[in-house]
């Protein structure tokens, strides 16, 4: 572990190489069963609301009615997350081919909202506890084994690809001490490999 300002971050972040592969992968983390969908910021419930009449006409009726029911959200202050259809597919999933995408990511790419979707959905594999500040961690999955080859392939670190996430939920000033303390991380672990 190693820290950035007020954060304290997962060592593997450092290391790890990394580049989604919607072809192989077909949007599973999107799709973890598990019965409850990305964990969202407080604020992220009002931009959801906001959002929800421009993205509507992407979603196929199954999770149109979800939507109804509860607006796709569950939870409560502190610990809202999105709702998910049979424990399973994020509520504001739709698919292409047999691809699993978000509804708001392909709004905000159309210019239609200016929220791209909830920062955890951005930021993963990266997930962020707190305990007194916030604690960024590698959630290693086996669905992600192609973005690991494939950020291999690419010399991809972790930390770049995720670069415009970690800029927004952190500011550039962060980040920049945050890929700096990644680059000396790496450098250290290579001396012990020699």
């Amino acid at each position: 572990m190693f820290t950035v300002f007020n954060s304290i971050v997962d060592e593997r972040i450092a290391y790890i190489k990394f580049k989604c592969d919607l072809d192989s992968c077909k949007g599973a983390c999107c799709t973890l069963p598990g019965g409850r969908g990305a964990p969202l910021d407080d604020s992220e419930v009002a931009e959801i609301q906001k959002a929800i009449t421009v993205v509507k006409k992407y979603l196929p009726d199954r999770q149109l009615e979800e939507i109804r029911l509860n607006d796709g959200i569950e939870g409560y202050v502190g610990s809202f997350a999105t709702s998910c259809i049979d424990h399973k597919d994020c509520v504001f999933v739709f698919y292409e081919n047999d691809t699993a995408k978000c509804a708001f990511e392909k709004a905000f790419f159309n210019n239609e909202i200016s929220w791209r979707k909830p920062i955890s959905c951005h930021l993963f594999p990266i997930r962020i506890s707190d305990f007194g500040g916030d604690v960024l961690r590698y959630e290693k999955i086996k669905e992600c084994k192609p973005a690991i080859m494939k950020g291999k392939a690419d010399s991809m670190p972790l930390f770049e690809f995720l670069q415009d996430a970690l800029i927004r939920k952190y500011g550039k000033k962060w980040y920049d001490e945050f890929k700096t303390a990644c680059v000396g991380n790496v450098k250290r672990e290579s001396e012990f490999q020699i």
